[in-house]
């Protein structure tokens, strides 16, 4: 008689997030139970550990001091075949395509990503000296992150551009505007990330240098 399979006791926000966590930074083992989650922020490990209720130790990687990372691994074979119900596979970073997300939570799994494999620049323009804001997302697969600029648009009423690095990723980047916008969708009072980014985003939110109007956000966007 087979093992009665464990319940992760995931959902909502945390569980979108974790979804968004896992595409942009995680690994699907192909043993079809594992998963892994790599950063170089321990203490956000431990935060991700303790907010998820896990009990799992967190690795090293990389050991010098430079690459040096850190990982969090957990097994649960029911939460595995979830990740591949919604489009995840082993071995993702060049053959994922569009996902099946929650569109009410869309914004957590956003965050998700963004904290993953993503970044929040600031900068000063140099010609005005404007304070100049940008958000972009990176991914090896062009098919996820063609989708992701569509479902975003729909979903978030934002409009990026997307360009392929001189190293073969993709990126998905965002202006001002949009930035703003999407920091504001995403990263909402007692949301979890990482604290770094979410400062960055609560910065941009508040930022304003005179920005009125612009072709990529609502009600421009479809």
């Amino acid at each position: 008689m087979p093992a009665k399979r464990k319940e992760l006791k995931i959902e909502g926000a945390n569980l979108w997030y974790l979804v968004g966590l896992i595409t942009s930074d995680g690994c699907l083992s192909g043993d079809g139970r594992h998963i892994d989650i790599t950063s170089k922020d321990y203490e956000f490990l431990s935060r991700l550990k303790d907010t998820l209720g896990f009990t799992n130790k967190i690795g090293t990687k990389n050991n010098d001091r430079v690459n040096q990372a850190y990982y969090l691994q957990f097994s649960n074979k029911n939460f595995y075949e979830f990740l591949v119900s919604i489009g995840l596979t082993p071995n993702k970073s060049l053959s994922l395509s569009s996902l099946n997300i929650a569109k009410e939570l869309f914004g957590d799994f956003f965050r998700g990503l963004i904290d993953g494999d993503g970044s929040i620049r600031r900068w000063v323009h140099p010609s005005n000296n404007n304070e100049q804001w940008s958000l972009r997302i990176y991914s090896g697969s062009e098919k996820f992150i063609n989708w992701l600029n569509i479902a975003a648009e729909q979903l978030l009423k934002v409009r990026g551009k997307v360009h392929k690095n001189a190293n073969n990723t993709w990126v998905l980047k965002y202006g001002k505007m949009a930035a703003k916008q999407i920091a504001e969708q995403c990263y909402y009072k007692d949301c979890f990330g990482l604290d770094r980014k979410i400062k960055l985003a609560q910065e941009c939110i508040h930022s304003y240098a005179g920005w009125s109007k612009s072709k990529t956000i609502s009600p421009f966007c479809s």
